[in-house]
Formats: C-alpha cells, structure tokens, sequence
C-alpha cells in the first residue's frame, strides 16, 4: 500500500481562529468562485510525499525526528498574500507565514532530505511558507484580495513541533482530504 503524506508545521488555534474571524464576514461576500479550506485542517507544508511506501513510513518519520535536531524555536504569525500562480490568474488563495528568519526554510530542507534519503520522491517546487485559504475554481484575477490579505497580522505563536500527516482522498467532509497525524515530532529547541 502507498500513502500520501507531507510534513507540516500546524498553526495553533488562537492563531487559526484569529485568521478565521478575519476572513468570516468577507467568505460570504466571495461568491462561488471560491472553495473555502476546512480551517481545522490549515498547515504549512513542509514536503508532500504523493506516494510513500508504508514501509517507509516509519523510517521518513525517524530521518526527520533525526534532522530537527539543532533546530531553534521561531516565533511565527500568519500574515500577508501568497497566491499562486499570480494574481491576475489564481488557482489558489493563501497567507504567509512570517517571522522565524531561516527556520522554516531550513525546516523544508530537512523535511525534504528526509524524504529522499528514505527512498521517497517528494512532490512541490520552491518553498513558499503559507496556509492556504480557498481554491478557484478557474483562473482569476483576485488582486482585491491581495490588498485585504496585505492588512492581515495575525498573533504570534511558538514553532515546537512538526507534524507528519497521511491524507485520505474523499475520505472528509464534502469529499474533502481527511487528515491522520501520523507523528509529532517536538523540537528541541
């Protein structure tokens, strides 16, 4: 059998909630065009492995704990626009992730070469810290939302740990992905 997993640092509650209260009162206003995230769900993805052996699960999970180490607490907030591809044709609505200088990066990195070196291809391009918001259902200018997403600052948190979750396709809500944590991994700090 072959899972999907990633790894992921998890924003905590306050944080998601702040962000979800924000949001609240523009979702209605948005019309269809946008697919709204399941909030309990919001992560910021480290690697996404689209097919990982279940042997080799436990080793990912080993590497990784492995590579956290001398890894430093950051403090981090959501904050700001991420869009992809651009904002004259979204596919996805998101926000950043700031403050932790060279830690979530490096927590990338090491989340990656985990991957690899357990014999796992890891899917994804550059890294580009963020929770995402919605999905589009087509291409679409949503520069609007570029300038309201700007005036976001979330509260700060502590980054302490990482997360290795295995995703369920059509398994949530609506068919939604259902997330499983599969192991936390607390950094040392």
């Amino acid at each position: 059998m072959t899972a999907r997993l990633f790894a992921a640092v998890m924003p905590p509650r306050h944080a998601i909630e702040h962000l979800d209260t924000f949001l609240e009162p523009r979702r209605a206003a948005a019309g269809d065009d946008l697919r709204w995230s399941d909030t309990a769900q919001a992560h910021v993805t480290l690697a996404f492995m689209a097919a990982v052996e279940d042997r080799r699960v436990d080793e990912y999970v080993d590497r990784l704990a492995d590579g956290l180490t001398g890894i430093e607490h950051a403090e981090l907030r959501l904050a700001g626009p991420v869009i992809f591809p651009d904002p004259a044709a979204a596919r996805v609505l998101a926000t950043g992730v700031a403050g932790g200088g060279v830690v979530l990066p490096r927590l990338a990195e090491r989340a990656r070469n985990a991957a690899v070196v357990s014999g796992i291809a890891v899917d994804g391009g550059r890294f580009r810290p963020h929770v995402t918001l919605a999905r589009l259902r087509r291409p679409t200018d949503v520069t609007s939302w570029v300038r309201l997403l700007e005036t976001y600052d979330g509260p700060p948190w502590l980054l302490t740990e990482v997360a290795v979750i295995a995703s369920h396709l059509g398994e949530g809500p609506r068919g939604t992905p259902r997330h499983e944590v599969v192991a936390e991994i607390v950094i040392a700090g």
